[in-house]
């Protein structure tokens, strides 16, 4: 790349202005041709984002990290369909609201680790991240008894250290592949559409447990759901068992 960069600007004074620009397009496509990225991506640290499966698994996660109001109602709602899904918790919230998380471990519901603060995690040192983890980790053990080795990012930020630190910890670090949006105040309608017309299998899909129309829309998504066959699962109960690896699109794949 550096060389033809060289190439080109040796050679600028003899080309046109139209062989100028049509040469720096030409530049640009190399750099950024899928096959050039992929094989940059394919070697970052990633987390999961979904997981490839041989049959229809999916899992609805969602993020506690300010406000409680509708919590209950969705473990309601979750109850009356016999589905767990998996709740990650920030430390404060957990401090604020530990009857909810006692709530949601009676419940049979499965509770992930979203950082104790939810700070922009790329910004932390390791040893940032590793309190980060640990201090909401121990909260959470503290209420429930059980080991929590589920992450996910606040804001969904991450870099390599992040997600080398969380997995050093013996932690699996969870993105998602569909997103409600439903902070946003979308309408019940419009969050339905967007996870009905984005789920594969395999898929982890974010919601929020204080967003304004996700209780509205969340019965007709699970309906959908399992009219079309999917298993609805906890995002451990989605993971492979096993060697594994993430391909560029952070999909969690059988290691070849």
């Amino acid at each position: 790349m550096n060389k033809l960069k060289s190439m080109l600007m040796r050679h600028r004074k003899l080309l046109g202005p139209t062989a100028l620009v049509l040469a720096v397009i030409a530049i640009f496509w190399v750099v950024n041709s899928p096959a050039i990225v992929g094989v940059s991506a394919s070697a970052r640290q990633l987390p999961i984002y979904s997981v490839q499966r041989d049959n229809k698994a999916v899992s609805l996660t969602f993020d506690a990290a300010w406000g409680n109001e509708d919590t209950q109602t969705l473990i309601d709602i979750l109850n009356k369909y016999g589905v767990k899904a998996t709740f990650f918790l920030v430390g404060q919230w957990v401090d604020k609201y530990p009857q909810s998380v006692q709530a949601l471990y009676d419940a049979g519901m499965e509770i992930g680790n979203h950082s104790d603060t939810h700070p922009h995690m790329a910004k932390q040192s390791e040893k940032q991240i590793i309190d980060e983890v640990s201090l909401c980790s121990g909260k959470i053990e503290a209420i429930t008894g059980t080991e929590v080795d589920l992450f996910r990012c606040p804001y969904g930020e991450y870099d390599d250290e992040v997600i080398s630190t969380v997995r050093n910890m013996g932690v699996y670090p969870i993105q998602w592949d569909v997103d409600s949006l439903d902070w946003k105040d979308l309408s019940a309608a419009e969050i339905t559409k967007r996870i009905t017309s984005k789920v594969r299998d395999g898929s982890i899909i974010l919601f929020h447990n204080a967003a304004k129309h996700t209780p509205e829309a969340l019965p007709g998504i699970i309906e959908y759901l399992l009219s079309e066959g999917y298993q609805i699962v906890p995002v451990s109960e989605l993971l492979l068992d096993g060697e594994y690896e993430i391909d560029n699109t952070g999909r969690m794949t059988p290691k070849a």
